[in-house]
């Protein structure tokens, strides 16, 4: 459609046709929804009509061609202007094929890969009938109790801006109109959900503006400028006003600042829940709130649809915002052909060829691969394919390695770690046993998997959380593996042989009890349909690791939150925390792993340093470059990392933060020089103004295999 043709399919609808657009609704609410039953209830408990129902203009949770086109069909018949649905879904980090986890995605540093893994998403989701993804998450996180990290990359706003634009454009593609493969995206959560005090989901959260510009809003602001059409609101307050409701974020940042034009939709319930916050004391005033910050669609509540009609006629509200908000859905509605073709590209018979397709998992296998993070290898891995092996644990042989929102996943499509290893051996060299459960033991699961072991060269623990102990609404105030499980190592170190421990989780854990006890630590995160063929090539050294952390691993939940980028103190603990500095008594301020941290089957040799000069001008730059030998006997990936520092800035600046960084290919006692370029926009920063702006002065520049390991250097801006 022309955009004069929106404008006047938008001057004939009625004023409760318009809020029916505003209104999205789960799927079994909608007439030809296989599993529609009985829904009386909730539809009198929201005040929604039949009416209210055929004029909504969005589904949440809708896929599956044929019913998709079915709910479609009836929607049609039933809207007087044939205005079709948009069917809208959580696509995390995979449809069917499931990838892993994004903080896993994260750890790969591999924004082609990345890209690749949400084309796959996008096209599975597509046959299916959807055609936005409430993806990607790009929330900054620091905290490793809120579950929500894994479904982010991690605790650097330059690497998560990085994700954000790869997601962006492997799920949207070039064209949503002529390119049915593709599905439109939706960033969130704006703002700065990833920062709730004590690590608790939905909870408080509370800086400066200085900050959140800094830390928080870059990787929503490159997903925009990726072309990303939506945006999702976020639980939290955001200087005590909850961002559903909060028209600095919405109209001022987002609207005004950014010009971002799109569609911006709450998250399940964020509308009413203005109540409990205490902003709003009914569903009129939240309505009221939501729609003046500039939401357009509000998922799952019934502010809009029993209030908004009401508030313009007593004059409240302008009637132009409603217009803005309808004219915004029906442009996405265009954007994606929907007026041309409302089934745009579900096709029954091509959701069966596509979906887990052997192309699709083989990206997955290697994302898998990629994601995974060796921690600890004391010469034990690779293992031979001819070492006698007890698999132990509760992830032994469990497809349940999938992690939180992998939706149409299932554990029955995954390959196991058993499986994997049964790929690569005669399976009469492995011995499997369960050991105990994910949180309980008994003396006979024990006493099996001691007898399994004891005749054993090597013994594979496979240990982790539940995919429901991180995720949305799954905050921890203990980070450890369960008791049960660290019983299990206890016992089985009794038998002095070398031990392998596999790790599923979704966010960094407490690692006492595992990495000690450990000759070799491979974190696998929860990786996905292919995890165990990907593991399984990592143990036997088809796959050298190369995956590096994107968040710190701490050594105590005590210490959390700990990250790379962080601010000194005016008394810093320079030596061994003695006198009156800035410390703990029982642990270290450091992470027990660092930001970029991760071992490999070989090693590496960082020499020669150097910049090419030792003053920076503003419209000039200057490299910095270092070679890189691989010392072992195995080709391996090398993730080399830059970092700067403004040693005196207008405000307290990070230790370190992360400026670029390049992956590179080393065949045994191959050399590469790495080098980076430097310029003054990327040493600006917020000032306490928020002007953003670099500062003269001298400049700290670190390169290195993480973010604790480096070589320094220095520069000069000279402005």
């Amino acid at each position: 459609m022309q955009e004069n043709q929106l404008q006047d399919l938008l001057k004939k609808m009625t004023i409760d046709e318009k809020v029916g657009q505003l209104l999205q609704l789960a799927m079994p609410f909608f007439e030809g929804a296989s599993h529609r039953g009985h829904i009386t209830g909730p539809m009198n408990e929201m005040g929604l009509t039949e009416e209210d129902v055929r004029n909504t203009g969005s589904v949440l949770g809708g896929s599956g061609a044929r019913e998709v086109k079915n709910i479609q069909d009836a929607h049609l018949k039933n809207n007087r202007l044939g205005i079709p649905l948009l069917m809208m879904a959580d696509i995390i980090h995979g449809f069917k094929t499931i990838f892993p986890i994004p903080l896993a995605i994260g750890s790969s540093w591999d924004l082609d890969l990345a890209q690749k893994s949400a084309e796959v998403a996008a096209k599975e989701a597509a046959v299916s009938g959807v055609h936005v993804t409430f993806a990607p998450m790009v929330d900054l996180v620091r905290d490793p109790r809120w579950g929500r990290v894994m479904e982010s990359t991690g605790e650097d706003p330059y690497l998560n801006s990085e994700y954000a634009r790869a997601f962006v454009r492997g799920f949207q593609g070039k064209n949503l109109k002529e390119d049915v493969n593709h599905v439109a995206a939706c960033v969130k959560h704006f703002a700065a959900y990833g920062a709730p005090e004590g690590g608790r989901d939905y909870n408080t959260v509370n800086m400066s503006e200085r900050q959140l510009r800094e830390s928080y809003l870059p990787a929503y602001k490159a997903a925009l400028d990726e072309g990303c059409e939506m945006v999702m609101t976020a639980f939290n307050t955001v200087d005590g006003i909850p961002a559903t409701g909060n028209e600095f974020l919405m109209r001022d940042i987002l609207r005004d600042e950014w010009g971002f034009d799109g569609v911006m939709i709450s998250d399940w319930g964020a509308v009413k829940e203005l109540i409990p916050h205490g902003v709003a004391e009914d569903t009129r005033e939240a309505a009221l709130k939501a729609l003046r910050a500039g939401v357009d669609i509000e998922m799952m509540t019934e502010c809009y649809i029993n209030n908004v009609k009401d508030l313009i006629e007593s004059g409240e509200l302008d009637v132009a915002l409603l217009d803005e908000a309808v004219l915004r859905i029906l442009t996405l509605k265009d954007k994606l052909g929907l007026f041309e073709n409302p089934y745009r590209g579900a096709d029954e018979q091509l959701e069966q060829e596509v979906i887990l397709s052997e192309p699709h998992r083989k990206v997955a296998r290697e994302l898998a691969a990629k994601s995974c993070v060796l921690l600890k290898n004391e010469q034990v891995l690779p293992l031979s394919t001819d070492t006698k092996v007890a698999l132990i644990g509760p992830f032994a042989n469990s497809g349940n390695i999938l992690g939180a929102w992998s939706w149409h996943g299932q554990p029955e499509d995954a390959v196991t770690i058993q499986q994997g290893i049964e790929q690569k051996i005669d399976p009469s060299l492995l011995s499997v046993a369960k050991g105990c459960d994910i949180e309980a033991y008994n003396g006979e699961d024990i006493q099996e998997a001691l007898e399994v072991a004891k005749d054993a060269e090597l013994i594979v623990l496979a240990l982790g959380e539940s995919p429901g102990m991180s995720g949305e609404a799954a905050s921890l105030a203990d980070i450890r593996l369960p008791e049960a499980q660290l019983t299990l190592i206890k016992e089985m170190k009794k038998l002095n042989k070398k031990i392998a421990i596999v790790l599923f989780n979704g966010r960094p854990i407490d690692l006492h009890g595992v990495i000690d006890e450990a000759d070799a630590l491979l974190e696998a995160w929860f990786p996905g349909t292919e995890g165990g063929a990907a593991i399984a090539d990592i143990l036997y050294g088809d796959v050298n690791p190369s995956g590096k952390l994107t968040m710190s691993f701490p050594h105590s939940v005590g210490q959390v939150p700990v990250y790379y980028n962080h601010f000194n103190t005016g008394r810093p603990n320079l030596n061994n925390g003695e006198g009156y500095v800035t410390k703990y008594l029982d642990i270290p301020n450091e992470p027990l792993l660092p930001f970029g941290y991760g071992l490999s089957y070989t090693t590496f040799e960082y020499s020669n340093h150097a910049l090419s000069g030792d003053v920076l001008t503003v419209n000039d730059s200057i490299t910095a470059s270092v070679q890189v030998t691989n010392t072992g006997e195995v080709a391996g990936e090398e993730i080399v990392q830059l970092y700067i520092r403004d040693v005196a800035g207008e405000v307290v600046r990070p230790m370190k933060e992360l400026k670029g960084y390049e992956k590179i290919t080393l065949q045994p006692g191959e050399t590469k020089t790495v080098t980076f370029t430097i310029t003054e926009e990327q040493l600006r920063y917020y000032h306490s103004n928020l002007e953003f702006t670099s500062d003269a002065g001298r400049f700290e520049v670190f390169i290195g295999t993480n973010s604790r390991d480096v070589e320094t250097l220095s520069f000069v801006l000279k402005k």
